[in-house]
Parts: structure tokens; C-alpha cells; sequence
């Protein structure tokens, strides 16, 4: 693998009845050492769709850049807003075209055009979308745990926000990778309404 700031980390979706909602640890690792501890997972990359990356950094940031950039031409070509569903396909292209040469990157997407959408893609393209809920990162199997045991179907948003925050603090707690500095944790909200990253007061309240 090469070598460069990690995000070896842990990061989730649940989708609701009308909405997703993402939440993601703060910290990053460059090898054996903590990096960061406030680095930023959630990335809006419309005012309908968000992504959250887990693996090195940098490969995070241009992907980011290449879908905030698709997302804008396919706007002016087709004259509205493309699907969170062919972006997913866009960015599944770029991965699987560079597999030999890959992109280090678990991604998790969620949007909202018409339903709720969330899927998780792999640094080789392989999408996964049929799904209430996924998990990525080194925090998974302790995050799957916690979403497992606890979610319901029909669950509400409030509810889905608390769970999602929990099982990220379980990953905190027991996987040396996942981290942050308190609240440790980035919340983002997607539906009808759009994108919205929850503050730290608003996480902290959860938490409680």
C-alpha cells in the first residue's frame, strides 16, 4: 500500500424512510502515528449528495474534486440534477478502471433526488446499494456490531442520528484507528431539504 496520510477510520450510512443519514470518526494516522485528530470525512459534493471516505487522504480529495466537478457538467448537459445512483456508477467507472493502479479509498455515498439513496463502493468499483445500512473502514466490524443489534426497520430520523453516533463512539472506543478529538464524530443529514452537517453541540447532545 503506498505510504501517505491515512484515514484508516470508520464510516456509515443509514437510510431511512426519507433520508440518509452518514456520520464518520475525526482521525487520521500517517503509519503507526496519529496525524489528526479533527480531519473532516463527510464531504457534500452537491446540495443532494455526500460522501464519506475512508484510506489515504489525498485519493479522498481528488475524487471529491472529480465528482464535484461531474455533478456540475451533468447538470448543464442534461438540464437538472443528475441522480445520486449515476454518480455512484461515475465514480465506480473511475475505481474499477484503476484497479491495477488503485485508488486506496472506501467510499459511502448518500443522496437524496426523488428517495433516499446510499450505497458503499470499494477501491476496485464494486457497488453495494441494496442496503439499510453499510459500514466501511478499519471500525467496521465494532460499528456493524452496534447498527445490528439496534436498528429497526421504519427507524426514525432522530433515532437513526443517535444510532449512528453510537456506533461510531464504539469504534472510537476499540479500534486504534478511529479517533478524534471530542466529540470525535461528523454527522451529516441528507434529504428533501438537502445536505446538513450537524454541529458539535448538536453531536455532543446525543451523546449524553
Amino acid at each position: 500500500m503506498r505510504e501517505g496520510k491515512q484515514e484508516g477510520t470508520t464510516i456509515l450510512g443509514i437510510k431511512g424512510k426519507d433520508y440518509v443519514v452518514l456520520a464518520a470518526d475525526k482521525q487520521s494516522t500517517y503509519g503507526p502515528m496519529k496525524y489528526s485528530r479533527m480531519e473532516r470525512k463527510i464531504h457534500p459534493i452537491a446540495d443532494y449528495i455526500a460522501l464519506a471516505g475512508s484510506g489515504l487522504v489525498g485519493d479522498i480529495q481528488i475524487l471529491v474534486r472529480f465528482l464535484e466537478n461531474r455533478v456540475a457538467s451533468m447538470e448543464i448537459e442534461l438540464g437538472e440534477k443528475p441522480s445520486p445512483e449515476s454518480i455512484t456508477k461515475y465514480l465506480s467507472l473511475i475505481l474499477n478502471a484503476n484497479k491495477y493502479f488503485p485508488y486506496w479509498v472506501g467510499i459511502i455515498i448518500g443522496g437524496y433526488k426523488n428517495a433516499p439513496y446510499l450505497a458503499s463502493i470499494d477501491s476496485t468499483g464494486s457497488v453495494t446499494d441494496n442496503k439499510h445500512y453499510v459500514v466501511e473502514g478499519s471500525g467496521m466490524p465494532y460499528a456493524a456490531a452496534v447498527i445490528e443489534d439496534r436498528y429497526k426497520e421504519g427507524i426514525k430520523l432522530e433515532d437513526a442520528i443517535a444510532l449512528a453516533i453510537r456506533a461510531v463512539e464504539a469504534s472510537r472506543k476499540l479500534d486504534i484507528y478511529s479517533g478524534g478529538d471530542e466529540p470525535g464524530i461528523d454527522v451529516a443529514i441528507v434529504d428533501k431539504d438537502g445536505v446538513k452537517l450537524l454541529g458539535e453541540k448538536e453531536i455532543a447532545a446525543y451523546k449524553r
